[in-house]
């Protein structure tokens, strides 16, 4: 128990006095009382001291007193729901022509340029060929990355473009922190600089960049604390069909949901894809597969969901294991498979936003995090809350095009984070994590699969059955582990 009141404390960056800890012990529900005393707190406060505590329970902070504390109602709810504009089920217009192309290019630009200019540092942008007819003057402008150089005295070039096809070189010093960003192809960034006429007549001027500016979530953004007592929780990449599919520790955390869930309100799960194993997704896979037959692998997916308790409400998304298209956005599975589920069931695309209570939650199942490893040398698949927080810095999930995630290009591009969410979540890489970056909660949902013999032969070792769980009111993360 000390362990566990200690660890709700760090998480919120906070230390607890000796003497204070002391009485949160002696309570009768120190886990639940703790939670109150955190959440009644000022916001900038570092320091919890034993006269804090007795503040709450006797002052003008808290109604309890410590002996007459009483375990708050288990609550159902079923405020959750998909957010229809940022999902692409039954709103497909590409059709792969130069013009779908030219839209889609065109509507991520502009979507992250309004980041951009919202932000005060940054302010309004002007189009680069304005912008090159000025020398000696600091200008700011927005481009997307059509390629870089490093150079061997560690300097960077940059060719970016704008919306209106102009192009222009930016040249980034050795000795200035913007050369420290992470950048690759398709990013769209803000370049604070100034012009610089070429030594040839005959090639245009250039941009020595002294800022670049990321779109970014705001660091004054923060959790805001709300009265919600429900938890949500997240399930990604159950690979229902695989030989591997890790049946176990998947009736122990159903046991667990069935005997202990209304304990912590739990309401809500979402499933970030790859709920089943699919077919012809790899080499060979038929040789791990349970099941093989795709449908066959939906309704068993379906009675597995049917152990849940039924006061939960459940959000399934596809991945690149599903029976949906690989191109993202991915829509939600189709008539076929939606009649196998129960009412308590969702169905969506992926990428998503889902609310729930109030809480705008980002799903994604993050098959672009292959890119992301390949062409940025300090990201890993060991690590991916790394890469999703080179997502949210960039505000987009998949910036990079022609790679090994596929992309539609449709007339909005849905892979932009244009509202920023308190939770994000992702799998694809069956890793389990989780990071407050600028009151952002990530989370990386791990899996349900074991290793695969695939998996093996790439050394690439799982963190299987474990099942992050988010309270939507103060935005504590915990890591259930059901490994048998």
């Amino acid at each position: 128990m000390r362990g566990e009141i200690l660890s709700a404390v760090e998480r919120r960056n906070m230390f607890l006095a000796p003497d204070a800890y002391k009485l949160v012990e002696e309570n009768n529900e120190p886990m639940a009382f703790i939670n109150s005393i955190l959440n009644a707190m000022k916001d900038n406060q570092i320091f919890i001291t034993k006269q804090d505590v007795l503040d709450f329970m006797y002052g003008d902070k808290g109604t309890m007193k410590e002996e007459k504390y009483i375990k708050p109602a288990v609550k159902f709810c079923s405020d959750i729901h998909v957010v229809d504009s940022t999902d692409i089920t039954g709103k497909s217009t590409c059709t792969g022509v130069i013009k779908d192309f030219s839209k889609y290019f065109q509507d991520r630009y502009r979507s992250i340029k309004r980041i951009l200019e919202s932000n005060r540092k940054f302010g309004q942008s002007m189009p680069l060929a304005k912008a090159l007819s000025y020398t000696d003057r600091e200008v700011h402008v927005v481009g997307i990355i059509y390629s870089k150089n490093t150079y061997d005295n560690k300097s960077i070039g940059l060719k970016i473009e704008d919306d209106q096809g102009t192009i222009c070189n930016v040249y980034i010093p050795a000795d200035s922190p913007a050369s420290k960003n992470i950048f690759i192809e398709d990013q769209v960034i803000g370049i604070i600089g100034t012009p610089r006429k070429n030594k040839d007549k005959d090639k245009p001027p250039s941009i020595t960049a002294s800022e670049i500016i990321n779109p970014d979530v705001p660091e004054t953004n923060n959790w805001q604390i709300s009265d919600s007592d429900s938890t949500i929780a997240f399930l990604s990449d159950v690979h229902i069909g695989s030989t591997t599919f890790l049946d176990k520790s998947w009736k122990k955390m159903i046991r667990w949901m069935k005997e202990a869930s209304t304990s912590i309100n739990l309401n809500y799960i979402v499933f970030p894809g790859d709920v089943v194993d699919g077919i012809g997704i790899f080499p060979d896979q038929e040789k791990e597969l349970s099941i093989a037959d795709i449908y066959e692998q939906y309704e068993a997916l379906a009675e597995y969901l049917k152990d849940i308790p039924d006061h939960i409400k459940m959000v399934v998304h596809p991945g690149n294991h599903d029976a949906v298209r690989p191109a993202e956005p991915q829509p939600a599975l189709n008539d076929v498979f939606t009649k196998m589920f129960d009412s308590n069931v969702i169905l969506s695309g992926n990428p998503v936003y889902v609310e729930a209570e109030g809480r705008k939650i980002l799903t994604y199942h993050g098959r672009s995090i292959d890119d992301w490893v390949s062409n940025v040398q300090q990201l890993t698949y060991n690590d991916p809350i790394a890469v999703m927080k080179q997502m949210v810095v960039m505000r987009h999930l998949a910036p990079l095009y022609g790679q090994k995630t596929a992309l539609a290009p449709e007339e909005k591009d849905y892979l932009v984070m244009n509202t920023i969410p308190d939770i994000f979540v992702s799998g694809h890489v069956h890793g389990a994590g989780h990071l407050n970056y600028r009151g952002v909660r990530m989370i990386n949902a791990s899996t349900w699969q074991d290793q695969t013999d695939y998996q093996r032969n790439h050394n690439f070792n799982p963190e299987p059955a474990i099942m992050p769980v988010v309270h939507l009111g103060n935005g504590t993360v915990k890591m259930m582990n059901f490994r048998t």
